[in-house]
């Protein structure tokens, strides 16, 4: 991993060249993409099928082979060992009990003139989520896009996720049981995006799609906004850990592989104020690293992406956090809930030595679909709140009419609307 400093006259640049991804968008996948949606959009169930076959090499005839129904979920999770049905179900209960606090409840208040005004909370009808299903099996997503929009009380929960060679996951498919999934279909890609934002024969067409994938999954979700809505377009996963020595070094090691094991292009970095520190950690990366499954995935991102940054003091470090606004932050430092308080830009912020990245991940209960790519200055975390909309309450009474109408008319006529004036003038009287 790359050294930085601080005290480095280019810095500032440096930091700049860290932070950098391309995230502009390729013409030639969006030239692919927009021609798969295009097609789904006019052929239906027959090009998502052709685009299936060909992309996850499978050999599908009809719909109804790429469909799974509640007994195919229930069969997966009664085939999975009982600590694995434990593990789901504990970290479930917790992610419920956590978005439960988001939900929004619809208020009004009436005001001096009588005039009702407030806001009405409705769910969305139906959404889509995307699940990864390509270099790695992601069980918690599922459970992170659908339980919150189960909270939201959204009706319909559409899954789509690839399987390659028809083979079936059986913790994703039991996931789906346990988060109250309504329906999958086993396809991916750009085509399962269009699918769920254009309707098939097959699939109904969704309100919002959520859920990370590949560039070509990106590609197409901005290719379909505005027809449905989205969470975000998603990049690479990041992780920040400011450390100021008191977590063990191979703690604070391992934290950092959790993020580079994603991707080649995934990045890590370790802001410390201790040159020793920063040493050991490293050391205890060569270390640990020979006994990695992924190790070389962790090795590419970590050598592409990653660094440890030396800095004069916490608040120098919290400044550059700010500046970096990763996707996961973790204050691995003594009084961490003090130090959190400067931390104004990150999609989660994890305190503390004993809270690994990971458990945010699986289990603590905030989602774990964030912000990356420096979004969290304006982002947040998939939660509820993206499940449910709002809608304006105005009910004005005769008292309200006459004393808001003369308001109305003078800007109304000041912006040339003279209907608009009138039709507030009409009920002065």
């Amino acid at each position: 991993m790359r050294y930085i400093s601080s005290q480095d006259a280019d810095f500032h640049e440096q930091l700049e060249v860290l932070q950098a991804f391309e995230t502009a968008q390729d013409p030639q996948v969006d030239a692919i993409v927009a021609t798969i949606c295009a097609d789904v959009q006019r052929r239906g169930d027959a090009a998502v099928i052709e685009y299936t076959n060909r992309f996850d090499q499978t050999q599908a005839h009809t719909m109804n082979e790429l469909m799974l129904t509640q007994a195919d979920l229930a069969t997966a999770f009664n085939r999975l060992p009982a600590q694995v049905q434990t593990a789901l179900t504990k970290a479930a209960a917790r992610i419920k009990s956590y978005h439960q606090h988001q939900k929004q409840d619809s208020w009004s208040y009436v005001d001096e003139t009588g005039t009702l005004l407030g806001q009405q909370i409705t769910a969305l009808d139906r959404v889509g989520i995307y699940v990864p299903g390509g270099k790695a099996a992601y069980p918690s997503s599922v459970m992170m896009n659908a339980i919150p929009a189960h909270v939201a009380g959204v009706a319909e929960i559409i899954m789509v996720v690839p399987m390659p060679h028809g083979g079936r996951n059986d913790i994703v498919l039991a996931a789906a049981y346990v988060a109250g999934v309504t329906q999958i279909f086993t396809i991916g890609g750009a085509q399962a995006i269009a699918a769920l934002a254009y309707g098939t024969e097959s699939i109904p067409a969704v309100d919002k799609i959520t859920g990370p994938g590949n560039a070509y999954v990106a590609a197409a979700k901005r290719k379909v906004f505005g027809v449905v809505g989205i969470d975000m377009v998603a990049g690479p996963s990041e992780i920040l850990v400011i450390a100021d020595g008191s977590t063990p070094a191979k703690w604070v090691a391992m934290d950092l592989f959790s993020q580079a094991e994603h991707d080649e292009i995934a990045q890590a970095i370790l802001i410390t104020t201790d040159a020793n520190y920063a040493h050991e950690v490293e050391k205890q990366m060569q270390s640990l690293l020979a006994d990695m499954p992924r190790k070389a995935i962790i090795e590419a991102s970590l050598s592409n992406r990653g660094a440890i940054i030396l800095v004069q003091n916490l608040d120098e470090a919290c400044q550059i956090a700010n500046f970096l606004a990763p996707e996961h932050l973790e204050l691995s430092v003594e009084h961490a809930q003090l130090w959190q308080t400067k931390i104004r830009h990150a999609g989660a912020i994890f305190m503390g030595s004993y809270t690994s990245e990971s458990l945010g991940d699986y289990c603590a209960g905030p989602n774990h679909v964030l912000p990356t790519s420096r979004t969290a200055r304006f982002a947040s975390p998939l939660g509820v709140y993206d499940f449910q909309k709002r809608s304006s309450l105005i009910q004005v009474s005769a008292q309200g009419a006459h004393d808001l109408g003369e308001i109305a008319s003078i800007l109304a006529h000041g912006e040339g609307l003279t209907a608009h004036a009138r039709a507030a003038e009409l009920r002065m009287k």
